[in-house]
């Protein structure tokens, strides 16, 4: 059987929640991550028609896109639409995760998926997010200590570089010291020089988590003193919301824009002169009128979008840049699909789909 937890686990990886905006509410929502899942369905929003279908179609989990809760509740109850929402899926025992953001602005996620089915190459964050502050302890160890105090470390929260944990390095070395008559070395005598063979061994630390990393590392070691130096790290950031690139080759404003409708479905609408010539492509999906200020910054040709508000694009205009807006479900519906296909492939033995029901709430006058 597979649990709540190894699917978490699964989603974490392909949209490390680290990388979510500071406002969004992202992860598991609700459920008890120990229960046992066979059936998940993804879909953009939780709405009564995504519970109706996940309840006759005996899902287990939710993954769905927005969070069903955007902000803190002191009350659930079926008088406000979140609430009677939530007890749906309660009495229903479906549990709810939602990544939101962080697949947003993930490697391989919904924007890197919407520059490679346009054709946008060599995309990059639009705005760079501040890498997390971190520093790196070095900590000179005993060859009989090594084991217990890099376990005690790594278990405190050390060790972790992007997706991969338990990271160090050690290089083995001879250490020093001559004990005065208050101490009581744990190897040699006191009253002498004694030379150690030991390592030095490092590791990084986020901030959050040093004073219980060091916490952990002298707990374990056998030291009376053990020595341990600490130095901050300039991080470089890597991370960011939106994607920013370059069409292969220029095209006219109007020429992308029936490429995006062509590639996504739906009507869109357009800011702009309809032949002017445009490569230098910044894309946000859903509402993201608020990285319009950085696509103007870095000189875009054209801001691709779901949706803004009537004044930004009144402001792109006057600067310049011009707006591709498909809708917000269609930029971001195909990474639910997406996003199912993945799960699939990683739980081969669950059966796994995108909601069958779910739609677009606009509709067009044809």
């Amino acid at each position: 059987m597979v649990t709540l937890r190894e699917v978490i686990q699964v989603l974490e990886q392909i949209a490390p929640l680290e990388q979510a905006a500071e406002w969004d509410n992202v992860g598991l929502l609700l459920g008890d991550p120990a229960a046992d899942v066979q059936r998940i369905m993804t879909c953009l929003t939780v709405t009564t028609a995504t519970i109706q279908e996940a309840v006759r179609e005996h899902a287990d989990l939710i993954v769905s896109h927005h969070p069903v809760l955007f902000r803190p509740a002191q009350r659930i109850t079926a008088e406000t639409s979140e609430g009677a929402l939530l007890l749906s899926l309660g009495r229903a025992g479906i549990a709810v995760y939602s990544p939101h953001t962080a697949y947003d602005d993930a490697a391989g996620g919904i924007n890197e998926q919407l520059c490679a089915r346009l054709g946008i190459e060599r995309a990059q964050p639009l705005r760079l997010r501040p890498a997390p502050a971190l520093y790196k302890l070095v900590v000179f160890v005993p060859e009989g200590d090594l084991g217990r105090v890099s376990d005690a470390v790594f278990a405190a929260g050390a060790g972790i570089i992007g997706q991969y944990r338990e990271c160090s390095f050690r290089l083995a070395g001879t250490g020093t010291f001559f004990g005065t008559e208050g101490t009581s070395p744990t190897v040699g005598q006191k009253g002498r020089r004694e030379e150690v063979p030991e390592w030095r061994w490092e590791v990084v630390v986020p901030a959050d988590r040093l004073e219980a990393v060091v916490a952990a590392m002298r707990s374990a070691h056998s030291y009376e003193e053990p020595a341990y130096d600490i130095y901050p790290l300039h991080v470089l950031p890597r991370c960011g919301s939106g994607r920013i690139g370059m069409l292969t080759a220029p095209c006219t404003l109007r020429a992308l824009a029936e490429r995006v409708q062509h590639q996504l479905g739906g009507p869109v609408q357009y800011v702009g002169p309809a032949d002017r010539l445009v490569q230098r492509v910044a894309v946000a999906c859903g509402a993201g009128g608020e990285l319009l200020s950085e696509a103007v910054r870095q000189r875009t040709d054209v801001f691709l979008t779901g949706e803004v508000r009537f004044h930004e694009a009144l402001r792109a205009e006057h600067a310049g840049v011009a707006l591709i807006l498909a809708g917000h479900y269609a930029t971001e519906r195909p990474g639910v699909e997406h996003l199912a296909q993945r799960l699939q492939a990683a739980f081969p033995q669950l059966q796994i789909w995108a909601s069958r029901e779910e739609a677009d709430p606009f509709r067009n006058l044809l």
